[in-house]
């Protein structure tokens, strides 16, 4: 970020930003270890091999050692010198031996001095301060609660080890110290999946005898840690000496009871699959004088929730980043609610600013700045402004606000939109489709224009027959002999008018070619190929372009030389029979003067014959129109199938992107797709093209289980009768649309229905016994519900929701909602406002943010004004903001539960 941070936002990037996950080795020994235990001496004495150990660590991106020595703390005091200027914490402690043989690891906070714990040794009956292997005097069930009373934590050390839970103790012995309610953590030399079929069943809660208690609903599972004994400094860099463990802040023991007692969400082993990364919002800063004026946020790349009291900004923040992305609402009320907030909280003059990191097509970070009201503009990492957009440079991220959901349950084809989200887009497809509905847009307008010329044409020689039977009357009196020569000069006219006329297409194609002379190499160049590797190969290209380059040049020459010659040679031909037309002429007006003696009109004659002879070739063009009208008609006959196919592969990818959401959301959420379902495409086109009372047959389309639009178009073709029998029709409306007229079939033909989506939730609650309902059957509560599931699934998008909570049914956000978010957040950033403890402790929030305000965000004398404090800026491990989030946040009798087994109340 710090390329193009070069003001308020880059404070903003140095503002806390959550948890976070930190390497930490929990079993760090001291110098003398490996000579005690081992017999393998390290080099040097105790401050030295802290100072490299220390150093090694520091190298290998581990944030937080704990010091556990045998029954001794004497040698911890080097440690923390030797990390006092440092950012790795170092965690004081020991181990020791139960009476029962169980070895436990007994951590304090980095605060604690070294007569403190030696009392806590003291209070296990351990009074030595040298190191020793002699087990304690205590039990593992009053080791486990008696650390914490001391203000530690207890960890039960290589658990499969000999000196391990599961080796030290056997049958029911085992099984009550599994249940054991202070039991947080165990820790084992690599994954879960290696341990042998016992400890595996049991670590894994398959085994029945050694099942836990449940808190909320879900049994509480004992966090696995990797923390073998770090006996020489290369130790640090063996993958089960170190776990990956989520801070808010510096580690310390309450970082390490939160991660304990939620590991789903704060601890990674090494050999754990690593989630991918996504696109995410960095942070985001607001300049001058709004509501918001000098705030400043830095996200966490996961689930960040926004808290505070009613008028303190939450939903301010949630439009500012809907702004700033420039993204439209997707109902009225929403877009309404939308422009209120940004016309009278952040107000005209305020700069919002959002740092974004994009890794489409490759990762980037972008700052995108929006003053209210200007457009959006985006700068690319050396601060310049970009063509970019804001959808482009990070496509997908979705925006509710309050409400928002509960409103787009009302729309099934929006609901449609969603489920484009999980199909696998073929650019290539789309390019197609694009392609085929440009050419059948075309064919249209080709077909109509030939048909009129065709109905022009058939018009114009209707007269044909009369004029014939005319001309028959005058040869009859003996006027055809007599003016043959003028007669046939007629025809010969024709034929001169029409030499140039066939000459057209080639000056048209010559001038076509001439344009694209000579071609274009510079693609070719030795600059542009000379980064290539294979530049030396199409280096060839540019030779052989340039030989066709000239003989196509050469070739347009001799054309055009050779049109000039037949222009030229045609004129001399020209004027030689314009010498021929004048002597027949001259010898045409001596005969009309004598005709005119008998009453005889020669030059209606001459004309009617003309008339004749110009409609003549029009039989031909009737022809060669009717031909090209069928074959235009078989093009788009052959474009209408291939028009129907890829509306039904992208209708098949929908099926499968349903499919595939179903097996994700099975036994709480069903999705199912109807083809065409979004008949608004049809009823438009209808309105504008028909009009008419409409009302009635456009009901009854838009109420059928399935339409199609071929069939649809051939029975209007086939007049208003069938219209009747298969539609349900009345005879009115039918022959309303019959009479329609072939450009409107050919419109309908070139719609594309959209199909729509129908949501149903089990509202049974259980698995084994569901009970499913549609959309149409469920509350408002239950209808959000099943919408936001569907937006939880997998985006590599951020996903922004103000108070989802208000539209959402209760029992469904702890039991199913926060599930699915703690799933999803390690694949996607998420970004909440909410009123509900749910949310933010049982979805475990990596950051939470706590607003207030002082004044009215709408009062028009400016005096209103919000903030964050940066102490309320963090986890739930944060003190400031687990007392923040109690004081604030309400939640129902599950969420209190296991808040009370997370906050210690």
């Amino acid at each position: 970020m710090a390329d193009i941070a070069t003001d308020e936002i880059a404070d903003a990037g140095e503002l806390p930003s959550g948890a976070e996950f930190i390497r930490c080795a929990l079993q760090v020994n001291p110098h003398h270890y490996g000579a005690s235990y081992r017999s393998a001496p390290s080099d040097g004495d105790s401050a030295s091999y802290a100072s490299k150990l220390i150093a090694s660590a520091l190298e290998l991106e581990i944030g937080a050692i704990a010091i556990t020595d045998h029954n001794s703390v004497r040698d911890i005091a080097a440690f923390q010198a030797a990390a006092i200027e440092s950012d790795l914490t170092v965690l004081p402690g020991f181990e020791i031996e139960s009476t029962d043989g169980i070895h436990v690891l007994c951590i304090y906070d980095a605060d604690t001095d070294t007569a403190q714990l030696e009392r806590f040794l003291g209070e296990f009956g351990i009074r030595e301060t040298e190191p020793s292997s002699e087990p304690c005097s205590k039990d593992f069930s009053t080791i486990l609660a008696t650390v914490p009373s001391q203000g530690g934590i207890a960890v039960a050390a290589h658990a499969i080890g000999s000196k391990g839970l599961f080796q030290a103790l056997q049958k029911n012995a085992r099984a009550l110290a599994w249940r054991n309610e202070h039991l947080l953590a165990i820790q084992i030399p690599s994954s879960i999946d290696e341990l042998q079929e016992g400890p595996r069943a049991i670590v894994r809660n398959h085994a029945p005898e050694y099942q836990r208690a449940y808190m909320a609903g879900k049994q509480q599972a004992i966090a696995v840690v990797n923390a073998k004994d770090v006996a020489r400094i290369e130790d640090l860099n063996d993958p089960g000496a170190t776990t990956l463990i989520k801070f808010s802040g510096r580690p310390g023991v309450e970082g390490l009871r939160q991660a304990f007692l939620d590991p789903d969400s704060r601890i990674r082993l090494n050999t754990d699959e690593q989630p991918e990364e996504h696109s995410e919002l960095v942070a985001i800063t607001w300049e001058g004088g709004g509501f918001l004026d000098g705030g400043a946020i830095h996200f966490n790349p996961n689930l960040n929730v926004l808290i505070g009291g009613r008028g303190t900004g939450k939903s301010t923040v949630i439009e500012s980043i809907r702004y700033v992305l420039d993204l439209e609402p997707v109902g009225d009320e929403a877009r309404n609610a939308h422009r209120d907030i940004v016309r009278q909280v952040l107000r005209s003059g305020t700069k919002v600013t959002l740092v974004v990191r994009s890794l489409h097509p490759a990762e980037r970070s972008y700052r995108i700045e929006r003053t209210v009201p200007n457009p959006a503009i985006v700068r690319n990492e050396l601060g310049e402004i970009s063509n970019l957009l804001p959808a482009d440079v990070l496509p997908r991220a979705e925006v509710y606000g309050q409400h928002e959901i509960s409103e787009l349950t009302r729309s099934r084809p929006k609901l449609t939109r969603l489920l484009h989200r999980f199909v696998r887009t073929d650019a290539d497809a789309d390019a197609h489709k694009t392609s085929i509905l440009r050419e059948l847009q075309s064919s249209r307008k080709s077909l109509l224009d030939t048909q009129a010329e065709i109905e022009d044409i058939q018009e114009r020689l209707a007269a044909l027959p009369q004029l014939q039977e005319t001309l028959e009357r005058f040869q009859e009196a003996g006027l055809e002999e007599r003016l043959r020569d003028q007669s046939l000069l007629v025809r010969e006219s024709q034929i001169v008018e029409s030499i140039p006329e066939r000459l057209q297409p080639l000056r048209d194609s010559v001038a076509t070619l001439r344009q694209e002379l000579p071609l274009d190499r510079a693609f070719l160049s030795k600059k542009a190929l000379a980064d290539l590797p294979g530049g030396s190969i199409l280096d060839g290209a540019n030779e052989v372009l340039q030989e066709l380059s000239n003989a196509l040049e050469d070739a347009t020459r001799r054309i055009e030389s050779a049109l000039k010659t037949a222009d030229d040679r045609i004129e001399a031909i020209s004027s030689r029979w314009m010498e021929h037309k004048s002597v027949i002429d001259a010898e045409y007006q001596a005969i009309l003067r004598d005709l005119q003696k008998s009453a005889i009109d020669g030059e209606e004659f001459i004309r009617l014959r003309g008339n004749i002879e110009g409609l003549r070739p029009l039989e031909d063009r009737q022809v060669a129109l009717s031909k090209l009208h069928a074959e235009a008609r078989q093009r788009r006959r052959n474009l209408l199938d291939d028009w129907e196919g890829v509306k039904a592969s992208q209708f098949r990818d929908l099926s499968r992107a349903a499919k595939r959401v179903n097996k994700k959301l099975r036994g709480f959420v069903k999705v199912e797709v109807r083809a065409a379902g979004d008949r608004d495409p049809l009823a438009d086109l209808l309105r504008d093209e028909v009009g008419g009372r409409l009302t009635e047959a456009i009901r009854q389309l838009e109420s059928m289980d399935q339409l199609s639009l071929p069939d649809f178009v051939a029975r209007c073709r086939n007049g208003a009768a069938e219209l009747v029998t298969h539609y349900g029709l009345t005879r009115t409306q039918a022959e309303n649309l019959a009479r329609a007229g072939e450009s409107t079939f050919m419109k309908i033909e070139e719609l594309e229905l959209p199909p729509t989506t129908d949501l149903f939730l089990n509202t049974s609650g259980d698995q084994r016994d569901e009970v499913w309902q549609s959309l149409d059957q469920l509350s408002k509560g239950q209808k959000a519900t099943a919408v936001l599931l569907l937006l939880l699934l997998d985006s590599d998008a951020p996903l922004i929701v103000d108070q989802p909570e208000d539209d959402l049914d209760n029992r469904f956000i702890s039991e199913v909602i926060v599930e699915k978010m703690r799933e999803s957040k390690r694949r996607r950033q998420f970004v909440f406002s909410t009123h509900n403890a749910n949310i933010p402790v049982l979805g475990d929030a990596e950051l939470i943010l706590g607003l207030d305000a002082t004044g009215e965000a709408d009062d028009v004398e400016d005096v209103g004004h919000a903030f964050i404090d940066p102490e309320h800026m963090g986890s739930i491990d944060s003190s400031p903001v687990r007392t923040l989030v109690e004081e604030i946040l309400e939640g129902g009798k599950d969420a209190f539960e296991r808040r009370r087994r997370k906050y210690g109340f």
